[in-house]
């Protein structure tokens, strides 16, 4: 499974605010990955634009305005920041949005409202304390309210997660057959399995996260060629990963790099 510390996901980590990750406890890893705590403090008339190319999953967002269930994505997305703020998050593995959802595909692109008023009321009272604790308060708040909501995931719920691990953590699998022959299933039950718990197909998957690390490549090693970086991730040559990269991001990864280095 990945790691609160993997680089992926984020498109320039250096114009992020203030930013938290924390592991999920033992007992609550099969229904969440991470939590991430955003906070932030802008002069007057300053925006900061946050662009990220989101994990293939779900996650359950507090902010002070409301809660809300943001469905898995398509692209690349971003969000302005202004004034001052914060949010948290627990980024879901597919045996916990069983629990939220019956229809991920149904939330594909969107944002929708989630009715959990005592834990918007808990993460707002700790998070709006001056003091440095209020992370950590959140977040065991947030971990409790998981435990109480979040059902264990049943078997198909665990073979999901045992796919999404197999995708996330293996830059070979580049085929949807790959996954079926790892899972002992056929690919049409990897198609029915990647709809009911994340949302899209496996191909997307494995293509967004094919695409996250050849960001992280181009961004973190810049003696890498781009014709290196396609061919560690199984692409057939640069120019499919240029088509990809482009397509889902909105920009080449050209570009990219030379846009990926920190403000000034």
């Amino acid at each position: 499974m990945t790691e609160p510390a993997d680089g992926r996901g984020v498109l320039y980590p250096t114009r992020l605010p203030s930013f938290s990750r924390r592991p999920a406890p033992p007992e609550l890893q099969d229904r969440v990955r991470w939590f991430w705590i955003p906070q932030w403090q802008l002069a007057p008339g300053r925006t900061s634009r946050q662009n990220v190319l989101p994990f293939p999953a779900s996650n359950l967002v507090v902010e002070e305005s409301g809660v809300s269930l943001s469905g898995p994505t398509t692209g690349a997305s971003y969000r302005d920041l202004r004034g001052s703020g914060w949010a948290a998050g627990a980024l879901l593995r597919p045996g916990g949005i069983a629990s939220l959802s019956t229809n991920p595909s149904g939330i594909l692109n969107t944002q929708v409202p989630f009715d959990a008023p005592d834990l918007q009321r808990a993460l707002c009272d700790v998070m709006s304390a001056d003091d440095a604790s209020g992370i950590e308060q959140a977040i065991t708040e947030f971990t409790a309210w998981a435990t109480e909501n979040l059902e264990p995931p049943d078997e198909s719920g665990l073979l999901a997660n045992a796919m999404e691990d197999l995708i996330a953590s293996d830059p070979s699998i580049v085929r949807v057959e790959q996954v079926a022959s790892a899972l002992h299933l056929s690919a049409r039950g990897v198609q029915r399995l990647a709809r009911r718990f994340v949302g899209v197909p496996p191909l997307a998957m494995i293509r967004r996260y094919r695409l996250q690390e050849a960001a992280r490549k181009l961004r973190e090693n810049p003696s890498l060629t781009i014709a290196q970086v396609a061919a560690d991730l199984g692409y057939a040559d640069h120019a499919h990963l240029t088509t990809d990269f482009t397509r889902v991001v909105g920009f080449t990864p050209t570009n990219y790099r030379r846009n990926s280095t920190p403000d000034v």
